[in-house]
Formats: C-alpha cells, sequence, structure tokens
C-alpha cells in the first residue's frame, strides 16, 4: 500500500483558527488544532498559500521563500510540519507557480522594458503580435472568467499576458531560468519536510493555446522533486473532463475530480441519480488508468473556489448526510473543505466561501477567526463545532463515524480500489460493489426522503455499516433502506 494519505482536509489559513486573537488565522492556530483533526480522522492538510502576498487569498506571491506575517514565522511553520508529522498527518502546501504578484521583484524587473533579464521571465508582445496569432480574448472557463488576458504596463508599449487578472502576470515557463527557479522553490520547501504541493492552475502553466506543453512539464517537475522526496505528492488543479485530466496524470500523482463533484452536487439536491454517477466514475476511471495505471482521483464536493455543498442543499442536515455517505464510500482519495464536517454554509462571492470556522458559539468562541464578518456561517444558521460533538446524530459526529469506518475496512480505505454497478433501476438509489484483491463489498445509498426495498440475488448478508438504525434484512433477497440512508454489506 503507498504512503499516500487516504483522507485529506483544506484549510483555508485566514479562516481556520486565530492563536493570537488579531482576527486572523494562522499557522499557530492550525498547529494547536492537530488533535482535533486526528481524531476527526484526517491524514494529511492541504494548507492555502502561506507565502507573502497583498491579497487576502495570497494566490498572487511576493516572496517564493517567505511566510505571510499575517500567518506567523517560519519557525512557526517549521513547529506545524513536525508536529503534524508526529501526529501522523501530511502537510501539502499550495503552490502557485502559473503566475506571481505584479509586485514581485521578477515582475518589477521585467516593467523595466525588452532589454531587462527578467523580461522573458513573462510573456510580453506587441499588439500586432497579439492579434496576428488571435490570442486576444478567450471563452470564460470555470476556473476563470478573465476574457482580455493581455494586459497594458506603464511605460511599455507590449503587453503582459495574466490569465487571471491584470494583477497576476503568468510566468514564461518556456524559458530554462523561469524552470530552475521553480525546481528550486519546490526543493527548498521539499527539504524543510513539506509533504507535497497542491499545484494551483495546473492546466495553466503554459497559455490556453500551448497546453500540451503542460504535460512534459508536470512530468520535469516531478522528477526534480523526486531529487529530494522520492514519494513526494503532488495534487492537480485540472478543471476539465477526464479525457482532458488524463494527460496530467503523466506527471501528477492526483488531480481533483471536478466532474464528480458536481455530479454529487447534482443527484444529492435532486434526490435522483440522474447522472447515473457510478458508470460516469467508472467510465473517467478507465480513461485515468489508461494513461497512468497508479492514478490517485482525488474527489471533494466542494472546494475553496465553489459554493459550498452546505448552500447548495440548502442546510438540509439530511442531505448533507447524504453528501458524506457518498463521498467516504466512493473509490479516490476523499478531501473535506474545512467546516464541511459541521454544515458550513456559503456562496459567491468568494469571500464568502472562505468564512470563518465557527468553533464555539458567539463570544465564548475565542479561537474564530475574526477578519470577515460573516454572512452565512454564523451560530444562528450553522451549529459549530462545539455543540456538535455531544450530539450522536450531528452532521460532525456522522462524518467522523463514516470516516473512521472507511479507514477500518480495507476495501474502502484503498485510493485505488476497483468500482463495479449493481443491478438497480431505481433512480433514488445509488448501488455498487467495491473491491480490494479478493474482498468486496455491497454499498447502497438511499438519496430520498422515502423508506426504498433494494432487491438482489447472491446479497451479502452481513450489514457492515448502516447510517439509520431502522436499515434492516426483509427477507435474505430484500434489504429495507430508510430515507436519506446508506447501508454496507459484506460477507
Amino acid at each position: 500500500m503507498s504512503n499516500h494519505p487516504r483522507i485529506c482536509y483544506e484549510i483555508f489559513v485566514r479562516s481556520f483558527c486565530d492563536s493570537n486573537r488579531d482576527g486572523i488565522g494562522d499557522l499557530n492556530g492550525i498547529t494547536s488544532k492537530l488533535p482535533y483533526l486526528q481524531d476527526l480522522g484526517i491524514e494529511a492538510i492541504w494548507l492555502t498559500p502561506i507565502q507573502p502576498s497583498p491579497s487576502y487569498h495570497k494566490y498572487d506571491v511576493v516572496d517564493y521563500y517567505g511566510i505571510e506575517p499575517e500567518y506567523g514565522t517560519l519557525d512557526d511553520f517549521k513547529r506545524l510540519l513536525s508536529e503534524a508529522h508526529e501526529f501522523g498527518i501530511k502537510v501539502i502546501m499550495d503552490l502557485v507557480i502559473n503566475h506571481t504578484s505584479v509586485q514581485h521583484p521578477w515582475f518589477r524587473e521585467s516593467m523595466k522594458g525588452k532589454t531587462n533579464p527578467y523580461r522573458n521571465y513573462y510573456n510580453w508582445k506587441s499588439p500586432a503580435a497579439i492579434e496576428a496569432l488571435g490570442i486576444a480574448t478567450r471563452e470564460a472557463t470555470p476556473d476563470t472568467w478573465e476574457r482580455k488576458p493581455w494586459h497594458e504596463a506603464v511605460g511599455n508599449t507590449e503587453k503582459y499576458y495574466g490569465l487571471f487578472w491584470k494583477g497576476m502576470p503568468d510566468l514564461n515557463c518556456d524559458y530554462p531560468p523561469v524552470r530552475q527557479a521553480i525546481y528550486e522553490i519546490g526543493r527548498y520547501w521539499l527539504q524543510m519536510g513539506v509533504d507535497g504541493f497542491r499545484l494551483d492552475a495546473a492546466r495553466h502553466i503554459y497559455p490556453e493555446w500551448e497546453e500540451y506543453k503542460n504535460y512534459d512539464f508536470w512530468v520535469e517537475f516531478r522528477t526534480e522533486m523526486q531529487k529530494v522526496n522520492p514519494s513526494v505528492y503532488l495534487v492537480g488543479e485540472v478543471w476539465n473532463a477526464a479525457d482532458k485530466i488524463a494527460p496530467y496524470f503523466r506527471g501528477l500523482t492526483a488531480n481533483f475530480n471536478f466532474d464528480l463533484s458536481l455530479a454529487l452536487q447534482k443527484i444529492i439536491a435532486e434526490e435522483r441519480d440522474t447522472v447515473h454517477l457510478v458508470a460516469m466514475l467508472a467510465k473517467n476511471r478507465q480513461v485515468f488508468a489508461r494513461t497512468n495505471p497508479r492514478f490517485i482521483d482525488a474527489i471533494m464536493l466542494t472546494n475553496h473556489d465553489q459554493t459550498r455543498i452546505g448552500s447548495v442543499l440548502g442546510g438540509n442536515i439530511n442531505r448533507l448526510k447524504v453528501a458524506a455517505n457518498l463521498l467516504l464510500t466512493l473509490p479516490g482519495q476523499p478531501y473535506l473543505y474545512y467546516g464541511e464536517e459541521i454544515g458550513m454554509l456559503g456562496k459567491k462571492p468568494d469571500e464568502f466561501i472562505r468564512e470563518p470556522f465557527l468553533w464555539d458559539y458567539r463570544q465564548k468562541d475565542r479561537q474564530r477567526a475574526r477578519w470577515m464578518k460573516p454572512k452565512y456561517s454564523k451560530s444562528k444558521t450553522v451549529v459549530p463545532l462545539a455543540g456538535q460533538v455531544g450530539d450522536t446524530e450531528s452532521l460532525y459526529n456522522h462524518y467522523k463515524r463514516l470516516i473512521h469506518f472507511r479507514k477500518s475496512h480495507p476495501f474502502l480505505a484503498t485510493i485505488r480500489g476497483k468500482i463495479e454497478l449493481l443491478p438497480n433501476r431505481n433512480l433514488r438509489l445509488v448501488a455498487f460493489k467495491r473491491k480490494l484483491a479478493d474482498q468486496e463489498a455491497w454499498v447502497i445509498h438511499n438519496l430520498s426522503n422515502e423508506t426504498i426495498t433494494f432487491s438482489a440475488p447472491f446479497m451479502p448478508t452481513e450489514i457492515l455499516l448502516k447510517t439509520h438504525s431502522e436499515n434492516r434484512f426483509l427477507k435474505i433477497d430484500q434489504l429495507s433502506l430508510s430515507p436519506y440512508s446508506c447501508v454496507v454489506l459484506g460477507e
């Protein structure tokens, strides 16, 4: 079995836990919550960017070797690394190498003119060249709405390429000094003890008209990183369909499955499997396996760029439990977005899907980040963690039970394992087999608010997990499923 983590947790650093009561979540806050994360069953944390940056989200870096002072110091980060490792938790760092901030020293130099040694660190072209290539405008994509990616710069006749917005100029990875600089940055953090990277905008390392160059870039990147850590973990943000994600598995260990995220949201909200989830997932996994049989499918409900699953499902606790049931029984490597386990809410604009974690009720909550006034996740709308820990029926305890069940059963815990469709014509059910070597289990989910009977010959006879006390066999080949529940059967 590989030593890659089985259950991961994304932390938007600014909003997780504030240790020094300055209103901003920080590294020491995360360190203080490692026991909480270990108890929940988490094996890796992905930290959104922690390097110095002028923005609240830090996706525009000004110094790749520093720590954002609002979040702490390099010593704080080293302590987080060492304590996380003591708890058996790996640390995955968000690495933003598609672009820098306009305030990065490289870009400030690049602006000085065509003869500057840093000019080639970025993509500069004359308006005539941009027109001739037909690249002045682009279609909006789910990961960036920017339609006009070429931006004017004071004192320059040429424009620079910035796919996300003018404050984030894209680096030119065709220029060898840029590649070497990127590899040095990666090696620096791995040598410190970071276990791997979440790679922001992994499909945009090269401009869209040269996307094919990304695949070899990531192979080379991995090769360089493995010189420091042979089992380095690299997970890519490639927001695209399965056949377009597949080539990225040549270089990357894992990629996020956005199609699955959207499909899960749809079927749980509609209470009907209109997308034929298992068939879709099995087909996509075959597509990935053709590129790399050792692929890891990083699965999630939502992340820091999407409406929170809590809001997608209107805060409905039953449906949120179905979401947890599905996420934690499907094959792949599940990622929880911080606060999903307590049912946090949030809709665009982005700040409001990144609201502070609710540790306790209002005034009692001394660890809550107060950098923003929450609009969706408040004690009135979401029960804080302190109110859920002692409630056996809470969403938090539901997640905790499922995570520990998954981890203690090899056919579920494996990152790779197989999934097969079970015969079922009822769209209100999702039914599949999970297999590992000679072990197999049947997993049946009821998406709806009605009790449903699932019938099949040769059903395994032992109930390994039931999320509702009323789930039971009516006959040897008939299983009764309570509303919004899940059953795992084995021999």
